[in-house]
């Protein structure tokens, strides 16, 4: 059965600050991500999480087939808009699909599957593991600058989701190897909960970030982890 769409942004946000990223497994935290993303953004039809490593690209979460499976087409061909958003951790729109040539075979492959319009959010890398979350929409022109707003703000609860949920492979909580460092950790975490209260992007909530030291004449490290702390995530020692 079919969820529930929100009705507002702020009840999805809501959804979300609910979940315990450090005690869910990085898949399902992104699938959470994902879902949430797909019920609030206006004419979303599928939503994914790509995550891109020296090991190659994989779909670590979506909500429909034809997700995975433009995301796969882009995998086995190398080239496309949610792969380049991962890649340099942009927003990369795709307005109409009909009319884009940039990867126009992957175009003619999202006409045939229903989708006229997507959006790409790339994540921030960590530790040579770069993602994107990726929204697809069966009509033209279907991301505006609101969409694009919030879509940017889904992908901040996907960034930290990233730094802070276990992977896979792990059977608890994890201190992500490239997470390892605690600064680097409250830096992402900061700069996520700033894109999901502001929402604002990655850049924009770095240079917030930075002007509450300059501000407060204290160093970076002890901004980030006060407001890390403050919102209730964990820090490492």
């Amino acid at each position: 059965m079919t969820q529930q769409r929100f009705r507002t942004s702020t009840e999805a946000f809501a959804e979300l600050d609910r979940l315990s990223f450090p005690k869910m497994r990085l898949d399902d935290a992104l699938t959470h991500v994902a879902d949430v993303a797909a019920r609030a953004v206006p004419g979303v039809h599928a939503v994914s999480a790509t995550l891109l490593s020296a090991e190659g690209a994989r779909t670590a979460a979506y909500t429909g087939r034809v997700a995975m499976d433009l995301d796969e087409w882009q995998f086995h061909n190398g080239h496309g808009p949610c792969l380049a958003a991962a890649a340099a951790s942009i927003t990369v729109s795709v307005p109409d699909t009909a009319g884009d040539r940039r990867w126009p075979d992957w175009a003619d492959r999202a006409v045939e599957a229903g989708v006229h319009s997507s959006l790409s959010v790339g994540l921030p890398l960590r530790d040579s593991v770069s993602g994107a979350l990726n929204l697809y929409a069966p009509q033209p022109q279907n991301f505006d600058d609101d969409a694009v707003i919030l879509a940017e703000t889904f992908a901040g609860y996907a960034a930290v989701a990233m730094a802070t949920a276990s992977r896979p492979e792990d059977s608890g909580p994890a201190t992500i190897p490239w997470s390892s460092a605690a600064d680097r950790l409250a830096l992402e975490q900061a700069r996520g909960i700033l894109m999901a209260e502001r929402q604002c992007t990655a850049e924009e909530a770095l240079r917030v970030l930075r002007e509450m030291a300059a501000e407060s004449h204290r160093p970076l490290r002890d901004v980030t982890r006060v407001l890390v702390t403050r919102a209730g995530w964990p820090l490492d020692a």
